[in-house]
């Protein structure tokens, strides 16, 4: 009998690094169970888990005490087998508890939480009739007479709050008893009224008009759903109920697909390839079903990066693959399925979160049961739970988009290479400025390299000329930050009917506000960060937090009004612009104006449609987006991310730089780009202007190499933070203390891991949070690795109470 039942291992969603085993009864272990959520009792209470994998009886579980489940919470999985070894590689190497790591991978709204609800005791109704009790227990307990309550169905009913150490009191006491159960995720599948006639014999004698239509309508269409019945009879809802009750029609419940797609789109035929796109393909497709095979794509901007994308998904669709292509934005995603739909149809799906719940859900649903041959989306795609993928594309691979920042902190892109490896599938990384990384892994040999060095139909590469900042600083007003070069050259493009990007990488209208009597900044009350001016809102805002504060505010040390504001954003170079060009039509794409959702893509609607001359914009402009009729590109200020105290800095600003200029002249027309900054002899503004990147990495390569960072040495952050300032401080430095003692202890981590701090972080405060790190480096990973974890679970819970937050960033990408 015991030899006969199923044991299953189990990653619980809660914050543990282990797994489970659990018996899963007879009458719920039908099937297959891998890749479901399943309700277990964990210590005292209930939890979700995710089935790794069943296994039979063996002697080892003789001597333990093996729980069963409580119930499986899905009809079919949420991944497939394939996917669990991914998981474990994942929580392994970012120091992740896997249950958690499978949590952050599936849709929001799926996942089940835990709630206590109160029920009255037989001692509690007997006390209701004492008066030794005071008038919220009273009213706790008449409210639990009439059905069980949660503490904030409690709040709720009873309008006031009700404390949980009340409700303990009660417990204690034997008036309450707590239970707990599961409440199932709120995303399940649309359900949509069916409607059909029933087969019975329609009553001789007379039928309502309305009841008549029905029926007519349902003999001419046969089934059709109750919202299209009622597109044809508006007042067909009191009908169907009476001749439902009668038997004369049958009504049933179907799931229904929520579509995110939006308009029709026109199917395309694909283009002759260009002979080095050709070359590329044929060289992709050598190693398609031949096991891992990762290569880096370097092309030019406008060299048809898409198309090698897309015959390659092709192919592989052809020869039984599925095919995951991610890219950086959400803003680009809708140019790049739009290309795919019309290439490939409705075997796409996309995957992000700019879809409600509900249509995750159903393009997960979509992707698991086999529908689906291609996804598309942004970094969260990676968990895409396709199966049998003979193709990995990350577009756009040096985007920093790809970072997680907060939770789980992965980089999709990393994590591509890691699943095609798993898969035994192609990855292809594609960029007109690669990351020094992947290049690096060329050099190597750990990656192919394929170039495209021409944009196609020989389109030539925009004229870039650079202009010395410094020699405006004599002049007042938008003069300022707009050269003479600069406006002429809105001028003459403007004068022959095209259109203008202007790129500048802030938002706001002035982004260092400060009292022009003491000198104080306007400064956001929850972190160390000037506010930023936005004029539209008529407010100062925290980029960071998103405190704000009214721009009539006076100066928070001497009460003053005079704030000057200086500085430069987005808003203000738009009010510069229609001070300059009163008759250009002007829109701004930043993050301030693509709040609502579809807002982005109606900018860019407008910009193909030519309803806009001049778009100023952040980095969002800059992301792969095609803009045929653009055929000047304004850089206002190229230094402004040169000066972060980041190692990546010059590499941040190469890329951005490169790919803002490759956006001029994507189309019959000749492209130019003014590049404006303080620094025109700086190797990075250089080799932007030539779009030039091997020159770029062999001067910044020496820099890493001199200073021993990535890609010649691993690096792991830990992060601290905590709203007590001198709590946190002390932690940290402890935290510290006991990395030196591990380190002069352990000969192996002497040699092997540097430990760098603990320092205060480069923005000291964020959302009221005191923030200390402690960096640790080594050209090895696992030695690192082995400290972190020794310092996260030996060190850290003796040291940080729940005061002090710590986590670990493995490969960190922002240092600040």
């Amino acid at each position: 009998m015991l030899n006969n039942l199923k044991y299953i291992d189990v990653a619980v969603d809660l914050p543990v690094y282990s797994t489970f085993t659990y018996i899963a009864p007879e009458n719920l272990s039908d099937g297959s169970l891998t890749g479901k959520r399943v309700a277990v009792p964990f210590g005292q209470r209930k939890a979700t888990g995710y089935v790794l994998c069943e296994s039979e009886y063996s002697s080892e579980y003789d001597n333990k005490e093996i729980k069963s489940i409580f119930d499986v919470l899905d009809e079919t999985p949420l991944f497939p087998p394939s996917m669990v070894p991914f998981f474990k590689w994942i929580s392994d190497y970012y120091i992740f508890p896997l249950g958690t790591v499978i949590k952050t991978a599936l849709p929001g709204g799926l996942n089940s939480c835990e709630i206590a609800k109160f029920s009255i005791t037989p001692a509690g109704k007997e006390t209701l009739d004492e008066n030794r009790i005071s008038s919220l227990e009273k009213r706790v307990l008449s409210l639990l007479e009439n059905s069980p309550a949660s503490v904030k169905k409690l709040c709720t009913k009873l309008n006031e709050n009700v404390s949980g150490a009340l409700l303990v009191s009660m417990e204690k006491r034997g008036w309450v008893a707590r239970e707990k159960e599961i409440k199932s995720g709120k995303t399940k599948a649309r359900l949509e009224s069916y409607i059909c006639l029933s087969g019975c014999r329609m009553p001789d004698g007379k039928l309502s008009l309305s009841r008549k239509k029905v029926i007519d309508c349902l003999e001419s269409y046969g089934e059709l759903s109750f919202k299209r019945l009622k597109e044809q009879i508006p007042s067909a809802a009191k009908a169907v109920k009476a001749l439902e009750e009668k038997g004369y029609l049958v009504s049933t419940k179907r799931p229904v697909y929520r579509d995110p797609f939006g308009e029709e789109i026109e199917p395309d035929s694909a283009p002759v390839p260009t002979h080095e796109q050709e070359n590329v393909i044929s060289n992709v497709l050598n190693f398609l079903g031949k096991g891992f095979s990762p290569f880096l794509l370097n092309g030019v901007t406008g060299s048809g990066k898409t198309e090698v994308y897309m015959k390659l998904a092709s192919a592989a669709i052809d020869r039984g693959y599925s095919v995951l292509v991610l890219v950086p934005e959400i803003a680009l995603i809708s140019q790049i399925e739009k290309r795919f739909r019309a290439r490939f149809g409705e075997c796409v799906a996309i995957l992000h979160s700019g879809l409600s719940s509900g249509e995750k859900f159903d393009q997960w649903n979509r992707i698991t049961d086999g529908r689906i041959s291609i996804t598309i989306g942004a970094r969260s795609a990676v968990f895409a739970p396709l199966s049998n993928i003979g193709l990995i594309v990350v577009d756009e691979e040096h985007d920093s988009s790809y970072k997680q920042e907060g939770g789980l902190r992965y980089n999709a892109r990393d994590l591509a290479v890691v699943r095609a490896k798993l898969e035994n599938c192609i990855v292809l990384l594609g960029s007109a400025t690669p990351s020094l990384q992947s290049h690096q892994n060329v050099l190597s040999k750990k990656f192919s390299g394929l170039t495209l060095t021409k944009r196609v139909e020989n389109r030539m590469m925009p004229e870039v000329s650079i202009v010395d900042l410094k020699d405006n600083r004599d002049n007042r007003g938008v003069r300022r930050f707009f050269s003479q070069e600069l406006i002429d050259g809105i001028k003459n493009t403007l004068v022959r009917k095209e259109q203008v990007l202007l790129f500048l990488n802030r938002r706001g209208f002035a982004g260092f506000p400060v009292c022009s009597v003491c000198g104080e900044a306007v400064k956001c009350k929850n972190c160390d960060i000037s506010l930023t001016l936005h004029k539209a809102e008529n407010s100062y805002k925290c980029h960071y937090c998103g405190y704000t504060k009214t721009a009539a505010s006076n100066c928070s040390k001497c009460g003053s009004s005079a704030i000057q504001l200086l500085g430069l954003g987005t808003e203000k170079v738009e009010a510069a612009v229609k001070s300059l060009f009163p008759k250009a039509r002007v829109a701004r794409m930043d993050a301030d104006t693509t709040i609502r959702k579809g807002s982005v893509l109606n900018i860019l609607k407008d910009l193909n449609e030519h309803n806009i001359d001049i778009l100023i914009g952040t980095q969002m402009v800059v992301k792969g987006h095609d803009y045929p009729n653009i055929t000047l590109v304004g850089i206002i200020c190229a230094d402004l991310s040169l000066a972060f105290p980041d190692f990546r800095a010059c590499e941040r600003t190469f890329q951005l730089l490169a790919q803002v200029a490759g956006r001029a002249g994507r189309g019959d027309l000749k492209g130019r780009v003014i590049l404006q900054t303080y620094n025109p002899d700086h190797f990075t503004i250089l080799a932007a202007k030539k779009q030039d990147f091997k020159s770029f990495y062999q001067k910044e390569i020496l820099f890493r190499k001199d200073l021993d960072y990535p890609p010649f040495s691993k690096m792991i952050m830990i992060r601290l933070s905590g709203k007590d300032k001198k709590k946190t401080h002390e932690c940290a430095i402890a935290l510290g203390k006991c990395c030196n003692e591990l380190k002069a202890e352990n000969k192996s981590f002497q040699k092997s891991v540097i430990v760098l701090g603990p320092v205060e972080a480069s923005v000291t405060k964020i959302a009221g949070r005191y923030r200390w790190q402690i960096l640790l480096k080594g050209h090895s990973f696992n030695p690192i690795q082995q400290f972190a974890r020794k310092i996260i679970f030996e060190k850290a819970k003796k040291i940080c109470g729940k005061d002090t937050s710590i986590f670990i960033d493995v490969d960190p990408y922002f240092m600040m």
